[in-house]
């Protein structure tokens, strides 16, 4: 009886101390704290109708996918290696978000910071974005300079920071997953 009350005055965090190793409540805390740090820059109305509008680029792969489709329409000579570039872009997008739905991970849910834009899915983990822009810089940087395309993509994955619908471990396990896979597209 003693057991009942004490665990039911628990709190969420110290439930999910109880009931999760030491090293995971950790790391969500620094997930949650750099979240916080990136969610608390300056967000101007202007600003914000940028990052979404960059943001909205990345959905489904599509600027990625486009420019693929593109650049092998017009560069005949290297048009296989331009669709082979694609493909893996395309297989990195699906795999992102087979893995998102096998994991689960919800978006963050802060009552003070909420999302700046809508998003199609509540799922998070990993953010499927940035894993299909890395995959276009590492695959695309084969065929054309990589370090625009690098910046590219730390640009949305840090828009989806900015906007509040990915924690950090989503955008590094993305752009993680995205460079490993964009690599077989080279």
């Amino acid at each position: 009886m003693w057991a009942k009350s004490c665990t039911c005055a628990l709190s969420q965090t110290s439930t999910e101390s109880v009931s999760k190793p030491a090293w995971r409540v950790q790391f969500n805390a620094v997930d949650l704290a750099l979240y916080r740090r990136v969610r608390l820059l300056a967000h101007t109305p202007e600003t914000v109708t940028w990052v979404r509008r960059y943001s909205h680029l990345g959905e489904h792969g599509g600027v990625w996918l486009a420019t693929g489709a593109t650049a092998a329409l017009v560069d005949r000579r290297r048009r296989r290696r331009w669709l082979r570039a694609t493909a893996s872009i395309g297989a990195a997008y699906a795999t992102s978000t087979t893995i998102k739905l096998a994991v689960g991970r919800k978006r963050p849910a802060i009552e003070d910071l909420p999302h700046l834009m809508a998003t199609p899915t509540g799922l998070s983990f990993p953010s499927s974005h940035t894993t299909s822009s890395f995959a276009a810089a590492r695959a695309f940087g084969a065929l054309i300079p990589g370090p625009p395309l690098q910046l590219a993509a730390a640009a949305m994955g840090l828009s989806r920071l900015y906007l509040g619908v990915h924690y950090p471990s989503d955008v590094a396990a993305g752009a993680a997953l995205g460079t490993v896979l964009g690599s077989a597209g080279r």
